[in-house]
């Protein structure tokens, strides 16, 4: 009897293993679906990421060299409009009949294009200079930027201070440029935009990094916005800061402090360039 029990109930456990069986392929199923769903999402993503970040690198590309573009597009200016002229009237005075005047008339001659000659030379210095600033080649980056400091203080609108704590070294002369250039892009920025009261800039250093830290009580920016900014405005001003900062391989952080009372922007620049 108990015999005959067994074999009647065999059919039932075959069936609730055969189903369990289903039961558990089709989780594997599910979960083998869900991971290969999971990881084409994930690449997916990742492949958006790229190419947000490749459009970014584009764009702060085409910023770069448009800005240079412009530099040079301005220096050939100065030159065509201001030097080349100076330059064409004392050739006027240096003619070949300079030979048949009298002694008089070629002394005055000469005089004169030397005074031209003269305010040639010094139109190219102050090219040369607005390329390269001479306090930043000779004394380095804390004279530079207390130079600036001080002409924008002198306009008397404006509280500008700068100090610099850790500069006992200075770094290579193109890092310094590109960073003067930054903090006078951040500075010009500032005083058109943010109606401040005051500008401080500080500047320390450890084993690895420089970091200048610029203050003002004016209207600001966050990090936020200076990306969103950075990747859709048209203006060049934001775009050639941070093509800088990448060519500096340096990060810059825009924040506002905890009591609203100013906004703070951090140059992160390491040390070691291979500028």
């Amino acid at each position: 009897m108990i015999f005959l029990q067994a074999t009647t109930n065999a059919p039932g456990v075959n069936y609730v293993m055969l189903l369990g069986t289903a039961v558990m392929l089709c989780l594997v199923l599910g979960i083998v679906f869900f991971v290969i769903l999971h990881q084409r999402k994930v690449i997916r993503f990742n492949n958006q990421l790229k190419k947000l970040e490749d459009d970014k690198q584009q764009i702060l590309l085409n910023a770069s060299i448009k800005f240079q573009e412009e530099e040079r597009n301005r220096i050939a200016a100065d030159l065509h409009d201001d030097v080349g002229p100076l330059l064409a009237t004392a050739r006027l005075y240096l003619n070949e009949n300079l030979i048949n005047l009298d002694p008089a008339s070629q002394l005055q001659s000469i005089f004169s294009a030397k005074q031209i000659i003269d305010d040639a030379i010094q139109l190219i210095r102050n090219i040369s200079h607005s390329m390269m600033p001479p306090t930043l080649k000779n004394f380095g980056l804390e004279s530079a930027i207390g130079d600036l400091f001080q002409k924008i203080n002198g306009s008397g609108t404006i509280n500008a201070s700068s100090r610099f704590h850790d500069y006992r070294t200075r770094l290579k002369l193109e890092q310094e440029l590109l960073i003067f250039r930054i903090v006078q892009e951040l500075i010009n920025n500032i005083i058109k935009h943010s109606n401040a009261g005051f500008i401080h800039l500080t500047q320390n250093a450890n084993a690895t990094h420089t970091y200048l830290r610029l203050h003002h009580d004016g209207q600001g920016i966050v990090q936020t916005e200076f990306d969103r900014l950075n990747q859709y405005s048209t203006g060049l001003g934001l775009k050639n800061i941070a093509s800088r900062i990448k060519v500096l391989n340096g990060r810059i952080f825009f924040e506002i402090d905890p009591s609203h009372t100013y906004y703070k922007v951090t140059l992160e620049i390491p040390k070691e360039s291979t500028l």
